[in-house]
């Protein structure tokens, strides 16, 4: 065995980085701060997120990565040769083989950008499986299995939704509309009706505290502070549950109606192991106050919560490692879970 085998979420908000026998060893914003003027990297990771509106005029804080893909190659291959080096040292004689997990609707010239980028971060061999895949492993499905298993990944800047059976994915869609809309839908709707702009750290707390996938799914009020759009003064503003999910009604019916799309193209037979063993959700996006119930409610089908949905697709990632060695070149992972 050379080197050490590391499986990365390289998600639109957060990075997981798993390695094989020891589990999640980092966890990290997808955030780099650089300085304008040089191009000179400043801070990678949760010391750069924190940089988020709050930098002087020639540092910027950026993510790299919109919508599940890359969106700065250069940026994005610094950040991840940090996250490996930080993960394996600065020196080391055998380069890591990594599996890296990418939206189900990705274009072939986007994965070739996550391979190349990961192979100049430091990567010996780079393996790619799709998020989905990643996720029903990393969430204790039997993906192998001749029977249906239902997986709605909602990350960062992409859902995805599948059908998996016999180790394939038989059926999948995959959104760009994920947490990053679910924030750009609560700034919006503050700066609309209240004519306050916040940034995204705020929409993201109140996301969090007081967020809902529909207006009665809890009772719960928050100030919110920004800045006044007519004097350009410090405001702040209370704002209620139903009111933020009225701002999220958008992304979300998006979402629902995704699901919605996949059901009714399954086949029968597999429908129904759905319609008895439910549909999982992981990922951040999932953890969306009543969103589970209201998958429930307009499909009619029981959708809960996987046991960690943050970490689903970087176990996973990391547990598809164990067939790495069975992947011939040109063949991908799914053909070796499938038996093909």
């Amino acid at each position: 065995m050379f080197g050490i085998d590391i499986g990365v979420d390289l998600g639109t908000a957060n990075v997981l980085v798993y390695v094989k026998k020891k589990g999640i060893v980092l966890r990290e914003p997808s955030v780099v701060a650089l300085d304008r003027d040089t191009g000179q990297i400043l801070a990678v990771g949760e010391e750069a997120k924190l940089m988020i509106g709050r930098t002087p005029g020639n540092i910027s804080a950026i993510r790299p990565l919109r919508d599940g893909v890359i969106a700065d190659y250069s940026v994005t291959e610094s950040m991840l040769r940090y996250f490996i080096e930080k993960v394996i040292g600065h020196s080391f004689v055998f380069r890591p083989r990594v599996m890296i997990c990418v939206p189900s609707g990705v274009t072939m010239v986007e994965k070739r950008a996550v391979q190349e980028a990961a192979e100049q971060a430091g990567a010996r061999r780079t393996y790619l499986i799709e998020e989905p895949m990643a996720a029903a492993i990393g969430a204790g499905l039997p993906v192998d299995e001749a029977t249906g298993s239902m997986i709605v990944d909602i990350g960062g800047g992409t859902t995805d939704v599948a059908v998996i059976s016999l180790g394939g994915i038989v059926l999948s869609a995959s959104l760009r509309v994920a947490g990053d809309k679910f924030d750009e839908a609560i700034i919006a709707y503050i700066r609309k009706n209240f004519s306050i702009l916040i940034g995204e750290r705020t929409a993201e707390d109140v996301k969090i505290a007081i967020g809902a996938a529909y207006p009665t799914a809890r009772d719960a009020q928050m100030d919110v502070k920004g800045r006044d759009l007519y004097t350009g003064l410090p405001k702040g503003v209370a704002v209620t549950t139903a009111q933020i999910a009225e701002a999220l009604e958008e992304p979300v019916s998006a979402i629902v109606d995704c699901v919605r799309k996949v059901l009714e193209e399954t086949p029968p037979e597999l429908a129904s192991d759905i319609m008895d063993r439910g549909i999982i959700l992981t990922g951040g996006g999932s953890m969306l106050f009543g969103l589970a119930e209201r998958i429930r409610h307009q499909t009619g089908i029981p959708a809960m919560l996987a046991d960690d949905p943050l970490s689903c697709v970087a176990v996973g990632t990391g547990r598809a490692l164990e067939f790495v060695d069975r992947v011939k070149d040109g063949q991908s992972l799914d053909s070796v879970l499938s038996g093909n």
